[in-house]
């Protein structure tokens, strides 16, 4: 799917700014900048336009579409109307790493009661990336205390597999993504307004990935930047980066070589030193092979 998108000079120095560390060294002409993040390709052109390449490419150009208020989004009947997806008892889902060569993709799903919001306001609950990981490492197991929440860790060696049989980032993001719901609302006692997804995939999309799964959890919300708008999906975000920097530190720790997040110009120097010091094989373990890095480090490293 291609998107193509025009906003403001401030938007694109956000787009710019949010897509650093997986921007492209390729030069291209008439491109002043392409990144990659996971399975989206955005590519900024000197005539102003920006294209979005990917199974997502909707979603994430309608999100800085948004940002740039082309859209009824910000309007202040559409905020009237998001505060109930915010005041409410609510299970929501989000999902960290599948923007990282290294480390795995953690996704959670959290439940969060009407009464639980003050104190999550307390400890200043927003979307993951807009914390610094210390934050992350400080307040994530306070709210992990409070609210009732599940998790799956997909290691680099899983994700390598499932992705090899024709599954692509999004598929496998939906059917993690359903997984964690459906157990959730099994042990929820009590009653919940919603069920909120960041939208990764159009509904009718999102529900054809899951077609095979057994147990399938349905009425779900599916919004954009729903981290900012629902506590259950926030906490989800925080919570998924916890253990996302758990493991990924750990991860660093058993190469004993610093890892960098992302899927920037610096991770392939990385992967040319894991490539050199524990072999080609090595890569599956530790990182996502179908990211473009792979490709760029193998050519690079001398056997």
């Amino acid at each position: 799917m291609n998107c193509v998108i025009r906003v403001s000079d401030q938007t694109k120095e956000k787009i710019m700014k949010y897509y650093e560390d997986k921007k492209r060294d390729k030069v291209i002409p008439y491109v002043v900048f392409q990144a990659q993040d996971g399975d989206t390709v955005v590519t900024m052109y000197e005539s102003g336009k920006i294209m979005f390449q990917g199974t997502s490419a909707d979603v994430d150009s309608a999100m800085w579409l948004e940002m740039d208020g082309q859209n009824k989004q910000n309007s202040p009947e559409m905020k009237e109307k998001e505060k109930k997806y915010y005041y409410c008892s609510s299970i929501g889902s989000d999902e960290v790493g599948t923007g990282d060569y290294f480390g795995p993709i953690v996704v959670t799903a959290s439940f969060v009661k009407m009464e639980d919001i003050p104190y999550l306001e307390e400890l200043g609950i927003k979307d993951s990336k807009k914390l610094t990981d210390e934050k992350i490492l400080e307040i994530a197991p306070k709210i992990a205390k409070r609210i009732s929440y599940k998790s799956i860790i997909l290691t680099n060696l899983e994700y390598n597999e499932k992705h090899a049989k024709d599954n692509n980032m999004n598929k496998i993001k939906a059917i993690l993504h359903n997984k964690v719901l459906y157990q959730l609302v099994q042990v929820t006692k009590e009653p919940f307004d919603y069920i909120i997804v960041d939208e990764f995939a159009k509904e009718a999309r999102y529900y054809d990935y899951i077609k095979e799964s057994t147990e399938i959890q349905r009425g779900i919300t599916f919004m954009t930047k729903a981290e900012d708008k629902n506590l259950a999906v926030a906490c989800s975000s925080i919570i998924s980066r916890y253990l996302f920097l758990k493991e990924f530190n750990k991860l660093a720790d058993s190469l004993h070589i610093p890892l960098p997040k992302g899927a920037g110009p610096q991770v392939d120097s990385i992967g040319e030193e894991i490539v050199q010091k524990y072999g080609e094989e090595k890569l599956k373990e530790v990182a996502k092979l179908n990211f473009a890095n792979t490709q760029r480090i193998l050519k690079t490293v001398i056997f």
